[in-house]
């Protein structure tokens, strides 16, 4: 029998959270983004982006950390070099408090066919060159880390049965990462 992996969780109130200076968007619009994308992918080729799936856990369940820009639009933290765009996004401006970012497995990859707003879990095989590839990972954090979120945004702590299939909310990728991390088996530990 094949054995599960496994993710440690803690509870949200072993994590301390703060705030930092606005970390503002290169677009103010999803018009915009998809324009820029279009301008990099002519000069630079295909966009490959990751972000981190942090979970944390909350009456002995699962929750997902998200990053709310305005009233309505979530998403995950993007790690562009990994450690190095985590520590940008929630690391705090004093290099004692950076977390020890752990990352771990690829659970995921979507693709975007064209500049449009749909993402794929599979690249569709009429396409020979996709837009974007973006790829989730699952960061395992410590017991103890101090996060800072950027004034502009909302840390929201999700339970993952509040994701699942809530596509109309949280949109194709974030909905589906319930699914994703069922191979996972999670350990909740308690402080």
């Amino acid at each position: 029998m094949v054995s599960s992996p496994v993710v440690n969780t803690y509870p949200l109130s072993s994590y301390t959270f703060g705030t930092k200076e606005p970390k503002m968007e290169k677009d103010t619009s999803v018009a915009d983004r998809l324009a820029r994308m279009k301008v990099n992918y002519m000069k630079e080729g295909m966009r490959t982006s990751v972000e981190a799936i942090l979970l944390v856990q909350e009456h002995n369940h699962p929750h997902i950390l998200l990053l709310q820009i305005g009233n309505t639009f979530c998403k995950l933290p993007e790690i562009e070099g990994l450690k190095r765009k985590l520590t940008s996004k929630l690391g705090a401006n004093s290099p004692a408090l950076v977390p020890d970012w752990q990352i771990g497995e690829c659970v995921a990859i979507w693709w975007r066919p064209n500049f449009e707003t749909i993402m794929y879990p599979y690249c569709p095989p009429h396409i020979t060159k996709p837009k974007e590839c973006k790829k989730l990972f699952l960061v395992h954090l410590s017991e103890r880390e101090y996060f800072a979120v950027p004034k502009n945004l909302k840390l929201l702590v999700v339970p993952l049965f509040e994701l699942y299939d809530n596509v109309q909310r949280y949109g194709p990728v974030i909905s589906t990462i319930p699914q994703q991390l069922s191979r996972f088996r999670f350990n909740m530990i308690s402080t």
